[in-house]
């Protein structure tokens, strides 16, 4: 397993907490809590795949990590009643997982084209999309495009950052590494500090 199929594995599982830690805020059943936990963990990369017309899509061409999303929906069954404890938590899974999704889409779309640029939209559509399909699911407008502490933003800039490091030649599991971890600092920071953009009026 190469690493950037190790983080894109472990996007999925955290994606795919974070979904489930939505839909039991938002009140829904096993079903559809098993429904946002797999939009917010395969919607992203599927549009990327898409676009990239990448077959098969990679949660098919992996079918552990379905099977690990409903293992995960199935568990927490069992820890449903502590699961209010941890909804304050929600931001760290969700900004472990924009940060893992956005790296490992970007590097996936410089494999496949050479404009950097696109690479970066594609990794920031990775990153970000399956938590706007979660909210959605949930009947709530995407955090995404509410003025709310930055998301897209940094999942832009550390989508750059992975690219400038991968022209300098950077070691490929040190740049990966890196990237990631500045998304999520960068995410965090926004939510305590409360960066962000000023509605348009």
């Amino acid at each position: 397993m190469s690493f950037v199929t190790f983080l894109e594995y472990m996007a999925v599982i955290v994606s795919a907490i974070y979904g489930l830690l939505l839909a039991t805020r938002t009140g829904l059943d096993f079903v559809g809590a098993f429904a946002v936990a797999f939009a917010a963990a395969f919607g992203g990369g599927t549009l990327r795949d898409l676009f990239l017309d990448r077959t098969p899509l990679f949660w098919i061409g992996n079918p552990h990590y379905s099977m690990t999303v409903l293992g995960i929906c199935i568990l927490s069954v069992f820890f449903v009643k502590h699961l209010p404890r941890i909804k304050p938590l929600l931001i760290y899974p969700d900004a472990v997982g924009v940060a893992l999704f956005t790296i490992v889409g970007t590097a996936i779309s410089l494999e496949y084209q050479d404009s950097w640029f696109i690479a970066a939209i594609l990794g920031t559509i990775t990153g970000t999309f399956g938590s706007v399909l979660a909210d959605i699911i949930c009947n709530e407008v995407p955090d995404l495009f509410k003025a709310s502490p930055l998301c897209a933003t940094c999942s832009f800039a550390g989508a750059w950052l992975y690219i400038c490091g991968n022209q300098f030649g950077i070691d490929e599991t040190l740049l990966l590494t890196l990237s990631v971890t500045f998304i999520v600092i960068f995410r965090l920071c926004a939510v305590w500090r409360n960066w962000c953009f000023k509605p348009l009026r």
